[in-house]
């Protein structure tokens, strides 16, 4: 199965949420929050089983996953120890890309994404240009020296609040440098999933 290049605005409108990041489908949902299609305002009843297979299907969007990568990602959760949902989200939460994201270096995954792959990012000093490269605790992410110019960092970064990004992570936008501290909590990650659902399906 190839990646997704399709509409992203009938995937957010298909979840109701804005699964992708990106401010744009903010405005989209608020116009349209209903699902697409001509039955969209239909109330729709899910087996349990499509309630499952749809809760995968939009951590796998969320996060920008082939089917193969995913599946991989969970039976390397399985095999470690503790919850293995919330270990599931902690390996996504510590990819490259989705951390770039986090930091605020990127407006969404899929900016973030390009810019590792466009070598923009460093991780301890080193060009990594795989988006699903897992970082550990002490990490320090930075965006190339030659990248810094770029208008797309400094608008990305306009956005980050004032009080700093996600407990597990430390930015200094001046430097555009973070560090990712520790892995993080369930708690502390900002995602509408029930991961105890897909390690249902995943059991099955």
């Amino acid at each position: 199965m190839a990646r997704y290049t399709g509409p992203k605005g009938k995937i957010v409108r298909k979840f109701g949420e804005n699964i992708f990041g990106n401010p744009k489908f903010d405005k989209l949902l608020a116009k349209k929050g209903h699902p697409p299609g001509q039955h969209g305002l239909a109330r729709k009843k899910f087996s349990d089983y499509a309630l499952q297979l749809r809760e995968k299907q939009k951590v796998k969007y969320m996060y920008g996953l082939l089917e193969k990568q995913f599946r991989l990602t969970f039976k390397k959760a399985e095999k470690m120890k503790g919850v293995t949902g919330e270990i599931l989200l902690q390996l996504l939460e510590s990819r490259l890309d989705n951390t770039v994201f986090r930091l605020g270096f990127g407006v969404s995954r899929t900016q973030a994404r390009q810019m590792v792959l466009h070598r923009h990012i460093m991780v301890n000093n080193r060009v990594v240009n795989i988006p699903s490269f897992v970082l550990k605790p002490g990490d320090v992410i930075q965006v190339r020296a030659k990248s810094r110019r770029l208008a797309m960092f400094h608008e990305a970064l306009k956005r980050v609040p004032s009080e700093g990004v996600y407990p597990w992570l430390e930015l200094d936008k001046a430097q555009m440098t973070g560090r990712f501290v520790e892995k993080p909590q369930r708690v502390d990650i900002p995602v509408n999933v029930q991961e105890n659902m897909i390690v249902e399906l995943y059991s099955k």
